[in-house]
């Protein structure tokens, strides 16, 4: 079989015609590609011309001049955040952290000279992207600075105590405090929105023994607590009770030195009535006698001493009782 040989004649006059207009559509879709800019809801624009600030632009569709201008776009809504000495893993819900080579960052010293290692988290917004961009060379590496150095400051005017127990969210507002004072200072347009201590330890070698005393401490201050209480309720109770024993007391002997005074008193009267009219006074006595007397006892029959004509009007059901007057 004979082999069929084909020819393919290229039109060089084709190619010079369609050729030009390939390579201006392409030269035209990289100006269209550079030139044309989207600027997130989040963002601003800052564009340069020839190395100079030019203009801020704002969300959206944006042109810039091609070869002669640059766009940095500015995260200006986005709350931003620095991590010291440890960085997120993995942001899956649970978190993941590691602490493998930030020790330096963590690792500080206290006011009474002891080591401590304290992890905190810088959250920022950039309020003013021409500072952002211009006030401050590598304006992130800046901040990341000043953090280490403000909580190093305040971590290091106070006891290992303080900074790991109750001086925690005092520590973090002064170091809020004076990160903003130094960003204000810079003027590297950046607002601190909060700065948190995410944990504070002990370094590792010390602290099986620094749990130990911090257990003690505990201890300690649970038991004065409860001895506290106890005191509280049985103190004022045993106070309360002396109190009122002695109150009582008061008033029984102020009663009967009164009820003494007044016998005495009722006694020399009538001692006195009786010198003036000795049987007035006997009569008196007597009369009073009964009138207490009487009273307090069941049936009473007062006769003569002859008793007639009162037998009729007898109770029989009832032991008589006769006085004789």
């Amino acid at each position: 079989m004979a082999q069929e040989q084909y020819e393919i004649n290229i039109n060089p006059d084709w190619i010079k015609k369609y050729l030009g207009k390939v390579i201006i559509g392409i030269v035209v879709l990289i100006i269209l590609g550079t030139a044309i800019k989207t600027v997130g809801p989040e963002e601003e624009g800052v564009v340069i011309q020839l190395g100079q600030y030019d203009r801020t632009v704002q969300p959206g569709l944006n042109f810039i001049i091609p070869f002669f201008e640059t766009m940095y776009k500015i995260p200006v809504q986005r709350q931003l955040k620095q991590e010291f000495g440890f960085r997120t893993s993995d942001l899956r819900q649970p978190s993941e952290y590691t602490k493998t080579g930030f020790a330096d960052e963590s690792m500080m010293l206290t006011g009474d000279l002891n080591l401590t290692d304290v992890e905190w988290v810088i959250q920022y917004r950039i309020v003013n992207s021409y500072n952002f961009l211009f006030r401050v060379r590598n304006a992130e590496k800046t901040l990341k600075d000043m953090s280490e150095s403000a909580m190093r400051k305040i971590v290091g005017d106070r006891t290992v105590n303080e900074v790991l127990t109750v001086g925690r969210q005092e520590i973090a507002t002064s170091v809020e405090v004076l990160l903003q004072e130094m960003c204000d200072e810079y003027e590297n347009g950046i607002r601190i929105d909060q700065v948190v201590l995410q944990d504070v330890n002990p370094p590792e070698p010390v602290k099986p023994s620094f749990n130990a005393v911090n257990e003690a401490q505990q201890e300690r201050e649970t038991l004065i607590n409860q001895a506290e209480a106890e005191y509280n309720r049985v103190i004022p109770r045993a106070r309360g009770e002396a109190t009122e024993t002695i109150q009582l007391a008061e008033a029984y002997a102020l009663n009967r030195v009164n009820r003494a005074k007044g016998e005495a008193d009722r006694f020399n009267s009538i001692y006195e009535a009786y010198i003036q009219a000795p049987e007035v006074t006997k009569q008196r006595i007597y009369l009073e006698t009964m009138e207490r007397v009487l009273p307090k006892i069941g049936n009473k029959i007062i006769t003569d001493e002859q008793g007639g004509n009162v037998l009729p009007l007898l109770n029989l059901n009832s032991a008589p009782t006769k006085i004789n007057p």
